[in-house]
């Protein structure tokens, strides 16, 4: 899953749109599970580095560079989520969390700031 499943971002809008969709799906497998002793975990990690995804070769801005993680941060939130029984985990949740609740409470601002992040088009 990603951070991007609560945020709209505009310049990886069909990336987004699909993670809307895994979360979304998770959250009513989640319900539909519920007292049945079977558990749903909802990891939603920010920007990761990885060979598929070399994210600060395409982030065009140090600010967003900054909250770039390696997958073993992933891992351990993975195991967390489970050990803690967290339904849903951000990863980091400075600032993505922030992010997430600001789309909820002021979708036109992130809407905005999201078109000028400085994501390279074409990137995801």
């Amino acid at each position: 899953m990603s951070v991007a499943g609560t945020v709209a971002f505009a310049p990886a809008g069909a990336y987004a749109s699909s993670k809307h969709a895994q979360l979304a799906f998770s959250r009513s497998l989640a319900a539909a599970l519920r007292g049945s002793g079977i558990s749903v975990h909802a990891v939603m990690p920010g920007f990761v580095e990885t060979e598929g995804f070399p994210q600060k070769g395409v982030l065009r801005s140090r600010l967003l560079g900054r909250f770039v993680i390696q997958p073993p941060r992933v891992a351990e939130a993975i195991v967390g989520a489970v050990e803690k029984g967290k339904r849903e985990v951000t990863v980091p949740w400075f600032p993505y969390r922030l992010v997430s609740i600001a789309q909820v409470l002021a979708p036109g601002l992130v809407a905005r700031f999201s078109g000028m992040s400085d994501y390279r088009p074409g990137s995801i």
